[in-house]
């Protein structure tokens, strides 16, 4: 989308025409589209705004952030939980910059963001100006539209189409950076909500001939798979996905970002699919017949060697975006449009079916999984604790209730594997863009965002150091997330690369780690540490009982590695156990 493109269809709101600045602007547009919390750090040139904002505290309420990356992932984990679109403000230069890696993993797993960046003032721009960055020349890569405003006058159209774009169809993150000068100007202010966009089309028509060749493709299956991703959640769609999938008996595998869209207990979800997914989806993917994505990517962990992938199936794709059609798999029926409605329309198309023979061979590979290595992770006999055991310990004091927001490295998998969901929206992590660091302050947009669900956050010890800082977060806005840090005193995922393909040469990923729980206490936090397993039950009960913030450090086995694991560049079929 170009900046020439106009609004179309606006719907008039009932603000009425008053003359005021853009700085305050900027904030009754925020109000116009129901934003109710900012997560920002202020700066010189995003100063006016924030004055502004000063006298909006009863009606939006700003969490000053530790730093603008905290910001962001934040932002993030707020629309994640909630559905809403997240809100984050910088200011120009490296408070911009800091922003880039939040937008950048909201752009890779479809999460609607708007971030607002203060800018010099337009006579300065390109003269390398204190504190003058291109952020619309950086974020561009990354953003699913952004924009450079420099008139006072450009406000409401700017943040309404920006609002309209990170939300409808497939979901991403926006930019808008405002000129201090637009921010002094003052002009005749009036709100419009945007519609639509010419040349936007973000929901495309769904072909009901590709419906019919779907569901004939689905009846007529033998050995069908689906695998269903983030686009279920993203479309509201798990009611119609669960119907679909129960009446028709299809055996059903997740990527890491569709987790929880139906519970883990269901008796047709197989488990998770990719480099360290299950081993029945992933083993199976090569014997399938039809192979049904819905809401998924095909990303490059979920499908191991593509020269491999399932080349025996009949491939049915239901997907939003049609720039995601074919670009890595090739498709014999693509079904483009919303997930909620296009599953809601191959319902009835479908024939009742249990495929009883075909759902054996799923438990039959489960049995061998949980044998050489589930049993393993949650009940261990060796003298040292696992992070499976620490999250199967989560799962039975929550009763699988909690939204887990985990990290990235070892434990990331260990928590998709093993934790329990038992509502939708309950895995939360960075699945695309894999940023260590995103842990902590996503959790406490979640748990801002849904105060009445426990949030638990799940980290290792090396990316819980990388927005460390956000503690103050917690401390400041008294928000009650339980943080648990499962310290094996490596970096855990490149440690295992470095023994099973690079002969145990561990370069530079041996953590020394400080005192974790006295720094969580000098955030005034209650925290404990613990190494041994009689102490588990206790510490995790502690920790959900607590009503505030509280921090578990759990020291596990230092060379424990995940599996089943898929080496990179090698087929689905060619996953080890061992």
């Amino acid at each position: 989308m170009k900046e020439t493109q106009t609004i179309q269809n606006k719907a008039k709101t009932t603000e009425t025409t008053e003359r005021i600045s853009g700085s305050e602007a900027v904030i009754k547009c925020l109000l116009a589209e129901g934003v109710d919390i900012l997560y920002g750090y202020p700066g010189g040139a995003i100063m006016p705004v924030y004055d502004e904002l000063y006298k909006y505290q009863d009606k939006i309420h700003h969490v000053l952030s530790r730093h603008e990356q905290g910001a962001a992932h934040a932002a993030q984990g707020y629309a994640r939980i909630s559905g809403k679109v997240g809100v984050a403000m910088a200011t120009s230069g490296p408070g911009a910059t800091n922003l880039i890696t939040g937008i950048a993993d909201a752009q890779i797993d479809s999460t609607p963001l708007v971030c607002i960046t203060g800018q010099v003032g337009s006579h300065l721009l390109g003269s390398d100006a204190f504190q003058e960055t291109d952020i619309v020349g950086i974020s561009t890569p990354v953003t699913k539209w952004n924009i450079q405003v420099t008139k006072a006058s450009q406000i409401p159209e700017a943040f309404a189409k920006a609002f309209y774009i990170a939300k409808s169809g497939r979901p991403g993150p926006v930019l808008i950076d405002i000129t201090k000068d637009a921010q002094f100007e003052e002009f005749d202010f009036k709100y419009e909500k945007c519609k639509g966009v010419r040349s936007y089309n973000p929901v495309p028509e769904t072909d009901e001939n590709s419906l019919k060749a779907a569901a004939e493709l689905i009846n007529n299956a033998k050995k069908p798979l689906v695998v269903w991703g983030q686009g279920v959640i993203l479309g509201k769609a798990e009611e119609e996905f669960k119907a679909v999938i129960e009446k028709a008996g299809l055996p059903s595998a997740w990527t890491i970002l569709g987790a929880s869209a139906i519970p883990t207990s269901h008796p047709l979800n197989v488990g998770m699919v990719g480099m360290h997914g299950n081993y029945a989806p992933n083993v199976l993917t090569n014997e399938c017949d039809v192979l049904i994505a819905i809401g998924m990517r095909f990303d490059d962990r979920v499908t191991g060697n593509l020269e491999t992938y399932a080349k025996q199936a009949k491939i049915v794709h239901f997907e939003i975006d049609p720039a995601e059609v074919d670009k890595n798999v090739q498709t014999d029926v693509a079904v483009l449009g919303d997930a909620k409605a296009s599953l809601k329309s191959l319902l009835p198309l479908l024939n009742e079916n249990s495929h009883n023979d075909w759902h054996q061979k799923f438990k039959d590979l489960y049995t061998i999984e949980f044998e050489k290595v589930i049993k393993n992770d949650l009940h261990p006999t060796k003298e040292g604790l696992t992070m499976g055991e620490v999250l199967n310990e989560i799962n039975l004091q929550t009763k699988g209730e909690a939204a887990i927001v985990s990290d990235v490295g070892q434990h990331q998998m260990i928590a998709c594997r093993y934790a329990e969901f038992n509502k939708t929206k309950s895995n939360i992590t960075s699945g695309g863009l894999g940023t260590m660091g995103f842990a902590l302050p996503a959790a406490i947009g979640a748990k801002m965002a849904a105060p009445d669900r426990e949030v638990v956050m799940i980290a290792g010890d090396g990316g819980y150091q990388m927005n460390i800082q956000e503690l103050g977060t917690i401390f400041q806005q008294k928000v009650p997330v339980k943080i648990v840090v499962l310290n094996n005193e490596f970096l855990g995922m490149v440690r295992q690369w470095q023994q099973l393909f690079f002969d145990k040469r561990y370069a530079s990923t041996e953590m020394v780690n400080p005192d974790f729980v006295a720094i969580a206490k000098g955030y005034h936090i209650e925290a404990q540490k613990i190494s041994n397993r009689k102490d588990l039950k206790a510490a995790v009960k502690e920790m959900i009982d607590c009503e505030g913030p509280y921090f578990l450090e759990v020291r596990v086995e230092k060379e424990d590695n995940v599996f089943p694991m898929i080496p990179t560049g090698a087929s689905v079929s060619d996953i080890r156990l061992e």
